[in-house]
């Protein structure tokens, strides 16, 4: 699954997600889905583990919605 952002893709499965950022560095962010969290009262995709550790914010929380129901995580409310 491909969900597009205002600072680049995020590409999705069960398994893991790859955020590939716009622009010249060509940034990518990648991570298993047991890594990640959702946190739907600011849109921020956050993954946490062993020797990683990154965030990002999406635009808008229809794309967070997306992307939890592709890789099967649950948003977290705070």
């Amino acid at each position: 699954m491909l969900i597009t952002f205002s600072q680049g893709k995020i590409i999705a499965n069960h398994r893991e997600i790859m955020v590939k950022l716009e622009g010249d560095a060509k940034v990518t962010l990648q991570a298993q889905v047991d890594e990640v969290e959702l946190i739907g009262t600011v849109n921020i995709v956050t993954a946490v583990g062993s020797g990683l550790n990154w965030s990002i914010r999406l635009d808008s929380s229809d794309q967070l919605q997306t992307l939890s129901a592709e890789i099967g995580i649950a948003i977290n409310y705070r």
